[in-house]
């Protein structure tokens, strides 16, 4: 199973990874993104399982990625890790199509919660 994370950091993509693996999830592909726009073109490329997406980003940011994949047809699994989460932004995201949205700071057991069920196969 493939999963991209995409973040404009490259340190927090390398905590969600390892905080994945902790959860778990070390028996998958992980594969990286530094914004929406480099995101869309590894989706298309590699298609993924499973996007984890910062919602904050330059180019392309979280949510304007998620909703060209669904205008584009594009069902691919998708959740967001970001440090912002207003009653709005989960709203925003769950009307978008995204599964989750994990608060940072977050624990190894946050992501078994909040992927448990996603990642089935």
């Amino acid at each position: 199973m493939k999963i991209l994370i995409v973040d404009d950091s490259k340190a927090m993509r390398m905590i969600v990874t390892r905080t994945l693996r902790q959860a778990g999830f070390d028996n998958h592909d992980y594969l990286e993104a530094c914004d929406g726009a480099e995101a869309l073109a590894v989706i298309a490329a590699e298609r993924p399982d499973l996007v984890l997406s910062d919602w904050n980003m330059p180019e392309v940011n979280g949510i304007e990625l998620l909703q060209r994949l669904r205008e584009a047809g594009d069902e691919v699994r998708f959740g967001f890790v970001t440090s912002e989460s207003t009653d709005a932004m989960r709203a925003l995201a769950a009307d978008s199509g995204a599964l989750f949205l994990i608060a940072k700071p977050f624990t190894a057991e946050t992501f078994a919660q909040a992927l448990s069920g996603v990642l089935v196969g």
